[in-house]
Parts: C-alpha cells; structure tokens; sequence
C-alpha cells in the first residue's frame, strides 16, 4: 500500500521496536547519545502507558526541531542559583526531556539530603508527558511533582482568547510491592495534541471541550482554535489550577509567559521558544518513619480501588489504567495511527533506517 494510491493504514510494532527507531534516529539527526535517550525515554512512556497524544507522534516535531534550529542537538546542561535545596537549570535550549529527566535527578539528590528539592528549569523546550517526570521521582522512592506552562491555546473561563497553555500538573506517590499513585493532568478539558490526535484519526471531540476562534464550543477538531480549561460550567477551576504551573514554570524562572511562547507547530522551527518548567522531588521519610508511610499509602490505595463503584462501572487508583495499558502493549505491542506510520516511514526513508512499521 501507498500513499499515492489510498491512504495508509494503522500498524502494529513492539514498544522495543518502537525505542530503538527512535533512538536511531535522534542520533541521524545530530543529537547527542543523552539526548537522543532522553527524548526517546519521555515518549516511550506515552507510548506504554496510552498518552499517545504525547508518544512516538512526536518524533517528526522534535526532528524537525532538531534539524532546524529549535532545539540544541548537544547542550551543555548548568546548574546556576543554588541554594541549600532549591536550585535553578539552564537547559542550554535542548530538549525538555533530557532537561527535565536531569533536574528531577538532582531534586530527588536535594531531597535525600534535605527531605525535600525543588528544581526550576530555564532555556527548555517541549517535554512531553509531565507524568513521566513524577513517575521518575516514585520509581527513586520519593514523591515526585512536574509542571510547566506551554504556548497559548487555552480560553479563560468565560473569555474568547488564548491565554494559558495546557500546564500540566503530575504528581507520583511511591506504593511499596505496588505500581506507584500517578496522576497527570492538564489544566485544560484536553490537551493540545488530543485535538492534533483527533484530526489525524478523523474523529469529532468530546463536548465541551474545545472552542472555535470566537470562544463557542465545537467538536470539530479541524475548526478548534482553543481549548476549554478544565471544570465545563466550573472552568474558573481550571483556570485558577492553570495559573500554578505558569507561576511555577514562567515566572520563578524568568521565562516566558504562556501568550509570549512561539506556537509548538511553528511556522518558526528555527528559533528557540524559551520554555520553563519546575520539578519537586519530596523524601518520605524526612516526615516520618518510612513504615508507616508506605503502610498508610498501601491503605490507601487498597480502600480506593475496594470502594464500591457505581453499576457497570470499576474504581481505578489514578495510574491504573496507564498499567494495564502497559501490561497489554509490552505484550501485543502497540497499534499506530495511520499518520504516524506515514510519518515514521518518511522518517525512515529520509535517514536511510528500517521503518519500525
């Protein structure tokens, strides 16, 4: 089958498949080996645990970015503004991914010293699923939170333009003997690459999710100029929680705000979009005896996913569902939308490597 004669079809590749194209391929493009992991270790975790909008879809944007001035292919990563357990990264405008994985890194290294590290990211770009960060901080043994702020493409509640970006917020509890409590929101009803997601599958969206250019809601994706914040008729919550990961990631490190942020899709692939981002990294047992934690989260997560659920319906600990996904693709491998393999397959045409798909 051909582009030329009908349109491409879905396909299925292994997640270790997956990886190693992608690794492959930021080295062809010119990153350097930390980058070219990091990168591919932040996508591979929204294509295991199901946040597909922001998994190997993205390997085409950030060549593009790589390739054409965007992003820093070999950056040289400095800690500046320490301060006992607070301290600032310059990301030297590489990927948000390597950034981001390093300053999580140091902020569980504060916390193991002072119980708690607070990390600020300045020069970053786009960093994929902000989970992937917490769920770092868990898998270390600490409590993990990512934020950041990302270009205008979400109304106020109530307003008719842009003003925040998706801002997600994630968090990560470590569960001894478990998987860990994960939660990874955006502050918007969506996120941006959900509505990119639907355009390239030709599906309408949910109600109330998305607005057309003048503020008034549509569930057509290739009409949606904006989305909606969280919270429908309660939208002031979503913006009011937007406001945290801006304050975080824009204003504690002197970054650019949300409307000053160049588009993700460009036109401009040559400029570095100047992104912030903040991690916390918190150590358990700098609050109380490590036992006890881990026998009050085990409680916890144990009476949540017991607590009856309404008929037809199943109760599910934030993260459940991300590893069952998981458990299921590990196995049967992951069925790609029909854009991505065509962009995976020009990929691969253009750097000479074999297509994953």
């Amino acid at each position: 089958m051909t582009t030329d004669s009908k349109k491409t079809a879905g396909a299925l590749a292994s997640l270790a498949t997956i990886e190693d194209f992608c690794r492959e391929i930021f080295i062809a493009a010119g990153a350097d080996q930390q980058t070219a992991d990091a990168a591919t270790r932040g996508m591979l975790h929204g294509t295991r645990y199901g946040i597909d909008s922001h998994g190997v879809r993205l390997l085409p944007h950030y060549v593009k970015g790589l390739t054409e001035g965007r992003l820093n292919p070999r950056p040289h990563l400095a800690l500046v503004n320490t301060f006992g357990a607070v301290a600032s990264l310059d990301a030297d405008n590489g990927h948000g991914a390597l950034a981001t994985y390093a300053a999580m890194e140091y902020a569980t290294r504060l916390a193991g010293e002072f119980g708690i590290g607070a990390v600020a990211i300045r020069n970053s770009s786009h960093f994929g699923p902000a989970g992937a960060y917490a769920f770092d901080a868990a898998q270390r043994g600490f409590i993990g939170f990512a934020f950041c702020n990302s270009d205008s493409f979400v109304r106020l509640h109530d307003g008719a333009m842009r003003f925040h970006g998706t801002n997600p917020i994630a968090c990560a509890v470590p569960v001894k003997g478990d998987n860990p409590w994960l939660f990874d929101m955006a502050t918007s009803a969506v996120p941006y690459n959900r509505v990119l997601l639907y355009r390239s599958l030709d599906r309408q969206l949910p109600e109330g999710v998305a607005s057309d250019e003048r503020g008034y809601d549509t569930t057509d994706p290739d009409v949606a100029d904006m989305l909606a914040p969280l919270g429908g008729e309660f939208g002031f919550k979503g913006a009011g929680l937007a406001g945290i990961p801006e304050i975080l990631s824009a204003v504690l490190t002197g970054m650019k705000l949300s409307f000053d942020i160049a588009p993700m899709p460009g036109p401009d692939f040559s400029t570095p979009r100047g992104l912030g981002a903040f991690v916390i990294a918190l150590n358990p047992a700098a609050f109380l005896d490590i036992e006890i934690f881990d026998a009050a989260m085990k409680r916890y997560v144990e009476t949540l996913r017991a607590s009856p659920p309404r008929e037809g319906f199943r109760v599910m600990a934030p993260g459940d569902r991300e590893w069952a996904v998981a458990a299921e693709r590990e196995r049967h491998g992951v069925t790609l939308d029909p854009a991505t393999v065509e962009a995976l397959r020009a990929l691969a045409s253009t750097y000479q490597l074999a297509s994953p798909v």
